[in-house]
């Protein structure tokens, strides 16, 4: 074996060390503690968000007619605030709860339009 091909080797090696280190690294998960015995429950079929260039404003509530534009207003139930900081973790941690459940169950389609059968 050359000088270089040993030299290749070796940084082949490295790179696939440092690869493994890198997946190692994103495979363990910190574990967080969390008391949520006051939490608060509740259903929401609709949300909006709004914001500022500080932070973003999400407002859920019950939309009682999810097809077609409702007739009365949709009241707003809770409203969280959240900077983009953290909005953005939210983000990923939804993306990656809604992949696995598609991978699971299929795609989710959000056209409620698409959603109805058509009543014979």
């Amino acid at each position: 074996m050359s000088n270089e091909e040993t030299m290749t080797s070796t940084d082949e090696s490295a790179q696939l060390a440092n690869q493994q280190a890198a997946r190692q690294a994103q495979q363990q998960q910190v574990q967080v503690q969390v008391k949520d015995d006051n939490a608060i429950s509740c259903y929401a079929n609709f949300c909006r968000v709004t914001g500022s260039p500080e932070e973003l404003i999400v407002d859920f509530g019950l939309n009682p007619q999810p097809v077609g534009i409702p007739k009365d207003p949709i009241v707003v139930q809770q409203r969280i605030i959240l900077n983009f900081y953290t909005a953005k973790r939210l983000l990923a941690a939804l993306q990656m709860s809604i992949q696995r459940h598609e991978s699971v169950f299929g795609v989710l389609e959000t056209d409620i339009q698409k959603r109805l059968r058509v009543q014979q």
